[in-house]
């Protein structure tokens, strides 16, 4: 291949260097006396044929002689000259030539010119290459400088010499230790050591630099590096460019902090855990220590007011000085800054707050004099305090100090603080608000679901509730135990159709109704047809203003609903599209009955049937919503499969029970909302019951008296038996006036009260009325709630039963109650 043109890798040799250029030489009139072998190269013309010819008119164009006249001109003013002339060659063609034009006294005072010619390109390409040179050392606005192989200085240019106090020409023979201090001077020794060995270059590698005159202020250089080599490859030294950078670092350290914060904060919605990402990010990138401090009122996840500001709570503190910690307010505690404090005049003013040295700010020491010497001690001697604030709404504030790092803050440390903590602020407000919407969403599922269920002398129960949301913390799944006359007790499950609070408050509204239909002693299968009834409304209401359908919520709902006796041990249930309930004997053999499954809820128009059991002392029932055997990762067979098994270990009390059961059948975050309700039965023994059968005749009420009165006293109830005489007394005689002569069936139970209950074959509802004062009757059922702690009425398929309850505390203070009652009637 051929050799590469000069400028594309090689350095050019001076043209005009004697072994390279041609010569001539002129006597003083202009003639030639002198040709060397390369001008006769460049020209073609032998010594012969030029020697002695006139230059100007033997070597010229005639248009080009004016050009030669003036360079002759300055050459005799200035005794030299250089510069590019057109020559003509031996062929006649014009060749464009370098020349450099020197006079030279001989003997006798005689002057001659010496004229060195080399070809205008390469005399062209060497000046510019002087001048790149004479730039990087003269004019280059980045760094260089060039060493021995010991590392010695042998030159640098003049943008290096601004960071020393001497000029360039000075620094020969220095060393770089002599400007750079600590580590920084070890880690560019170690580079250039490594080129001056390797050969291989360093390529705009970035590293902190201090100064010895300026320790204080870190500057950050890139620096690149080659080997200076010989033509036979023997190392010269090394040569080095260095470039200032610590704007274009600060910048991307910047942008880099603000994507790291974007990533790290808000990662979950938790105030707590946000605050502390906040710490955690800031140090050691921004500050060498960090406190984030909210209002009080936003730490609970409320609004600030203009009168909570003074009040705040550490949330985070972070630091790389372990000692710090010990002198920084920990996490949780709740304090006032004082007003003269940066802290007080930031939260007041809500602008940022720059400290650069904390010693000169007095109004950092009123806060904690000890704590202040302390941190002063450990090297804290810059601050910077920025609020914290998002959508017009102040937060809190954000502190960060330097300690370990020498330089103080700066503006564009604010403006980087301001902007970090904008981004943060939002991320905390975010955390905020869903921490108000989370305690309201508690508080909403506080309402909705029962607390503790009551405690009943038919069942022992227990329950798990697990949301899908846990956002909300609230779903459409619920349970109930509601307490029915007669000892009996009501037992529901409900699934609404969805999550989240839309679901949460569909399902109050049908708790509250299953309540009440509960309260009116309605059979399973009524309830639940009332229900249907309600839901079909609900869904109603939800139909848009417009008729769209981009506004309707889908309301439906399943439910199990049963009612067990522990009188008779028999256990009635109705469903309406709910999954059937297990049923586990006392041996541990796990059901589940085949009860009639009627429609979901919100249908309309369809029957729902119901059906009874009758339940052995100790059997479990176990009511559950359909997220706990359903589940997308199996099928449903194999859910009923763990449920029974889950079931099937008897001995173990409910709360074990409901854990196994949890253990078995869910996940740790369950798609679904899940609601389980474990009752164990209990029967009331025989000696609490006792019935009788009362003839429709005028002494029905009388033979009701005597009666109760014994039966309380076989009891140990003596003193409550003036209050039963009267209360039984007076049901007896409304079911022998208006029960249409069938037989009236008296029965007392002695449970958590004294229940007694009057049966008749009339569907007629009595109810209260207030009699005038002429009246002869009309007292009876007004004195008997007076008495009671309630009562009520239920239907049966064969009449209807009137019931009252008695707290079995009623002694003295009922009889005179009572009789009070009766004097007061006249």
């Amino acid at each position: 291949m051929d050799a590469p043109a000069p400028g594309w890798g090689e350095v050019p040799e001076d043209p005009f260097a004697l072994h390279h250029s041609a010569s001539a030489v002129l006597d003083e009139r202009g003639r030639i006396v002198g040709w060397s072998e390369r001008a006769q190269e460049h020209l073609g013309y032998p010594p012969e044929e030029v020697l002695g010819q006139a230059a100007i008119e033997f070597l010229f164009d005639p248009g080009d002689r004016g050009a030669v006249r003036d360079a002759v001109a300055a050459c005799e003013r200035e005794q030299g000259w250089s510069g590019v002339l057109p020559v003509l060659h031996r062929t006649g063609r014009r060749v464009e030539l370098g020349f450099r034009a020197r006079a030279v006294i001989r003997a006798g005072s005689a002057r001659e010119w010496f004229l060195v010619v080399a070809p205008a390109d390469e005399v062209l390409q060497w000046e510019t290459d002087r001048s790149v040179l004479d730039g990087l050392f003269r004019r280059s606005p980045i760094g260089l400088s060039v060493h021995a192989p010991d590392l010695s200085i042998l030159r640098i240019n003049r943008a290096l010499a601004r960071f020393t106090d001497l000029p360039a020409a000075e620094m020969r023979s220095r060393r770089i230790g002599d400007f750079l201090i600590g580590p920084d001077l070890q880690t560019i020794e170690t580079r250039l050591r490594r080129v001056l060995a390797t050969g291989e270059p360093l390529i705009f590698t970035e590293q902190p630099c201090r100064l010895r005159s300026d320790p204080g202020n870190e500057r950050v250089v890139s620096v690149s590096a080659f080997r200076m080599e010989d033509p036979a490859g023997g190392i010269l030294g090394v040569t080095q460019l260095v470039e200032d950078v610590t704007d274009r670092y600060r910048a991307r350290r910047r942008l880099a902090l603000l994507n790291r914060a974007s990533a790290r904060i808000g990662t979950t919605l938790d105030l707590g855990q946000t605050t502390r990402e906040l710490a955690d990010v800031a140090v050691p990138d921004l500050a060498d220590a960090v406190s984030v401090d909210l209002l009080e009122p936003v730490a609970r996840g409320e609004e600030s007011t203009e009168e909570a500001r003074g009040l705040v709570r550490r949330m985070a503190v972070h630091s790389v000085v372990a000692e710090a910690l010990q002198v920084m307010y920990s996490a949780g505690e709740v304090f006032r800054f004082d007003p003269r404090t940066p802290q007080a005049t930031c939260l007041a003013e809500q602008q940022p707050i720059l400290e650069p040295v904390l010693q000169s700010s007095p109004g950092w020491y009123f806060q904690d004099p000890e704590r202040t010497r302390r941190a002063f001690a450990l090297g804290a001697h810059s601050l910077i305090v920025v609020p914290l604030t998002a959508r017009g709404l102040l937060l809190g504030l954000l502190s960060l100090w330097r300690a370990e790092r020498p330089e103080p803050f700066e503006s564009d440390d604010v403006t980087l603080a301001e902007e970090f903590a904008a981004r943060a602020a939002l991320c905390i407000d975010n955390a905020r608000r869903y921490t108000q919407q989370h305690q309201a969403a508690l508080t909403l599922q506080r309402s909705l679901l029962p607390r503790e269920l009551p405690a009943h002398s038919a069942v022992e129960v227990a329950h798990r509730y697990l949301p899908a949301d846990p956002a909300t913390g609230v779903g459409g799944d619920w349970f109930d135990l509601i307490p029915l006359s007669g000892a009996r007790v009501a037992l529901v499950v409900g699934d609404v159709v969805g999550h989240g609070l839309h679901a949460a408050a569909t399902m109050g509204r049908l708790r509250t109704a299953v309540h009440t239909l509960a309260s009116l002693d309605y059979a399973p299968d009524e309830v639940l047809s009332h229900l249907d009834d309600l839901v079909s409304r609900l869904a109603d209401e939800q139909e848009p203003a417009d008729g769209g359908p981009q506004g309707r919520q889908i309301v439906g709902a399943t439910c199990l609903y049963a009612v067990y006796d522990p009188i008779s041990r028999r256990c009635t249930l109705a469903r309406a599209g709910h999954l059937p309930p297990a049923v586990v004997a006392c041996d541990g053999t796990v059901s589940l009955p085949d009860l009639p499954e009627g429609p979901p809820l919100g249908l309309g128009g369809l029957p729902f049937e119901a059906a009874e059991l009758e339940l052995a002392e100790g059997s479990l029932l176990a009511l559950y919503t359909d997220g706990l055997v359903e589940d997308r990762g199996r099928d449903l067979d194999e859910g009923f499969s763990r449920l029974r098994e889950a079931l099937s270990r008897p001995g173990r009390s409910l709360e074990e029970t409901c854990t196994a059961v949890q253990d078995a059948l869910l996940p740790e975050h369950p798609r679904d909302d899940v609601a389980l309700l474990l009752a164990r039965t209990r029967v009331l023994a025989p000696e609490q019951v006792d019935s009788w059968e009362l003839p429709a005749e005028p002494t029905a009420a009388a033979r009701a008296r005597h009666l109760t009165e014994a039966t309380l006293t076989r009891w140990g109830l003596e003193e409550m038996a003036f209050t039963a005489e009267l209360v039984v007394s007076e049901l007896v005689t409304n079911a022998y006036r208006y029960g249409g002569g069938t037989p009236v069936t008296l029965r007392l139970i002695r449970d958590r009260s004294l229940i007694c209950e009057v049966s008749d074959g009339s569907s007629t509802a009595p109810h209260l009325r207030r009699a005038r004062t002429t009246d002869e009757g009309g007292r009876g059922l007004l004195l008997v709630a007076q008495l009671t702690e309630r009562w009520g009425t239920r239907y049966t398929r064969v009449g209807k039963t009137v019931w009252t309850e008695l707290p079995l505390t009623t002694g003295a203070e009922g009889h005179s109650a009572a009789a009070a009652i009766l004097a007061l009637d006249g």
